[in-house]
């Protein structure tokens, strides 16, 4: 089997380099050594997030993969659940953080409202707040349908060929060893996700890459509920770098670590966003490791949902879901791209925003490779 392009890994990163091989006219196969998708392309929020990505590579991408997102989902059946963000500011500090963002070229199109106005607008929202800033910037789509939508599309419509239940062994300048037999390509992409010693461990090893495990969870409203936008909270602007590195931050995160130490020991920070059955997706927390472990923390839960209340008050739900997604992590780098042979790249998102992210990667990959 012979391909102008090999991928391995079906995730969000392997597929948007496939939108992106496909989009230059080349016959490409992506390999994946499940049957469907399981990892952490699909056990996040199907958050497309624009507003708080660190300025400069990583806002730009997130700005283009939402153009790529509006540009795919219609045509690939994928449905956008809803559009936009809320960033509520429970503190004085937060909205002085905000305030900031709005000021700089990032904040082109937020707004931040007062109290007043953010009660008549989302009424769902604590009354106990400083501000809420507004962006029109973001998507939401359902991770889970999403991967295989968008997979099934490229397959149907552009001719990709995946190859499922097929693992990768070993890859060299032009072929590939795989459970499936040799195949060879002249440009190969490997997108391990968390992978970090099946290919290319040396390489991966070189940059001190660890795992991030998160917890989530499913929420059953009682009462009916139109979101109609995601929502984040202050512990949101102490992980995202569009906010997390502006000088206004220092403030917030003394306060936070005084209010809420447990927190962001945690590392959990809010993210609300609303399902088309209705059901709320909501996390996250974050420990980091080589080697995590499978079991998951109730009193992370537990923190996760103190916040949600005290956003979202009076709200009577069920739990319905809880799961862990591991993804990999790096402290000095938001993706991993190596060339550890000749036409041969190593992508790894270690940031947590492959959805974000990925269809601009997958561009900027493809343009350097056939450039």
């Amino acid at each position: 089997m012979s391909y102008d392009v090999a991928i391995v890994g079906a995730g969000i990163v392997g597929l948007g380099h496939a939108l992106a091989a496909v989009r230059h006219g080349l016959r490409v196969v992506v390999i994946d050594r499940d049957r469907r998708a399981v990892g952490a392309s699909i056990r996040n929020f199907g958050f497309v997030t624009v507003t708080g990505q660190q300025s400069g590579d990583c806002w730009r991408r997130a700005m283009r993969s939402r153009e790529i997102w509006d540009e795919v989902a219609g045509p690939a059946g994928i449905q956008i659940l809803h559009s936009g963000l809320a960033v509520v500011a429970r503190r004085r500090e937060a909205r002085d953080v905000l305030e900031a963002f709005a000021a700089t070229p990032m904040g082109r199109d937020c707004a931040i409202l007062n109290p007043a106005e953010a009660a008549t607008r989302f009424p769902f929202l604590s009354a106990d707040l400083s501000a809420v800033m507004v962006s029109p910037h973001e998507r939401r789509v359902e991770s889970r349908d999403a991967i295989p939508q968008l997979a099934a599309w490229l397959a149907e419509h552009h001719g990709v060929t995946f190859l499922r239940d097929t693992a990768v062994h070993e890859v060299d300048s032009g072929r590939l060893e795989t459970t499936a037999g040799r195949i060879a390509a002249r440009l190969i992409v490997v997108c391990p996700g968390d992978d970090l010693t099946t290919l290319f461990a040396d390489r991966i090893s070189a940059y001190g890459v660890q795992r991030s495990k998160l917890q989530m969870l499913r929420l059953r409203p009682k009462q009916r509920l139109r979101l109609g936008t995601a929502v984040m909270s202050d512990l949101s602007l102490t992980r995202y770098l569009g906010y997390a590195e502006l000088p206004q931050a220092a403030a917030l995160r003394a306060r936070l670590a005084l209010e809420q130490g447990a927190h962001l020991s945690a590392g959990v920070h809010l993210i609300v966003v609303q399902s088309a059955d209705g059901s709320l997706v909501v996390g996250d927390t974050h420990v980091y490791g080589h080697t995590v472990d499978p079991f998951a923390d109730a009193g992370f839960d537990d923190l996760v949902l103190e916040e949600f209340r005290a956003v979202l008050p009076g709200l009577d739900y069920e739990v319905e879901q809880r799961w862990i997604g591991t993804y990999a992590s790096l402290d000095d780098r938001l993706v991993l791209i190596d060339t550890p042979l000749r036409d041969v790249r190593l992508i790894m998102v270690t940031s947590g925003t492959g959805a974000s992210t990925a269809f601009a990667i997958g561009e900027e990959s493809l343009a350097a490779m056939t450039g």
